[in-house]
């Protein structure tokens, strides 16, 4: 039975998941070392490595929270719910994560392209499931004629798609819509919620 972490544990292990976060957003995987972590951590290699046995355990572990937090506003989706409200609820919430997460979404989008080496099992295990289970509550409502009918699968790709974009792609959200700092999430919010509603007006 594994001990329960000191607080003093768990707080220098959430301190080399923030500076690994900063330092895999930097350089990737692949340009990122456990020195570099262990610098911007405040901590000596011998420390860093009494928590996490290697650069990629450290890795599996932010990706495997990330997937879980992003996986929340999915679950979140209520079958006895109104069909539209809760699609588009998801959405906010997915756009929300977008703006506050948006070095884990960009490690997870690297992750993805690399052809997820260290979190496929997740992929093809956990969050296939819960689409599995989700698509069939949307299936459920194209069937009862409370949205229009579409491919679930797809529709919840596309939402994946049309909110991580603002975080994965900032660079270029911003260069295109200016150099004035203007926040780019109030007026994306207004146009995916009117976008969608549109979509799944039968």
């Amino acid at each position: 039975m594994t001990k329960p972490r000191t607080r003093i544990q768990q707080r220098n292990s959430d301190v080399i998941l923030e500076a690994a976060l900063e330092v895999f957003s930097a350089h990737g995987f692949r340009g990122a070392t456990l020195d570099q972590i262990a610098a911007v951590a405040g901590l000596s290699k011998p420390n860093l490595l009494y928590y996490f046995a290697s650069k990629e355990a450290i890795h599996v572990a932010l990706l495997s929270g990330l997937l879980d937090t992003w996986l929340d506003p999915l679950r979140a989706m209520d079958p006895e719910g109104d069909p539209v409200a809760e699609l588009l609820a998801y959405v906010r919430r997915k756009l929300e994560l977008s703006r506050d997460y948006s070095r884990e979404s960009r490690l997870f989008a690297n992750e993805m392209l690399q052809g997820a080496p260290r979190i496929r099992a997740a992929l093809e295990g956990d969050l296939r499931d819960l689409v599995q289970q989700k698509a069939g509550v949307l299936q459920a409502w194209m069937d009862q004629g409370r949205i229009a009918h579409m491919h679930p699968v797809h529709l919840i790709f596309s939402v994946w798609a049309l909110t991580q974009h603002y975080a994965d792609f900032e660079v270029q959200v911003q260069a295109v819509l200016g150099s004035d700092g203007a926040d780019p999430y109030p007026e994306a919010a207004v146009y995916l919620e009117t976008l969608f509603r549109r979509l799944l007006t039968p």
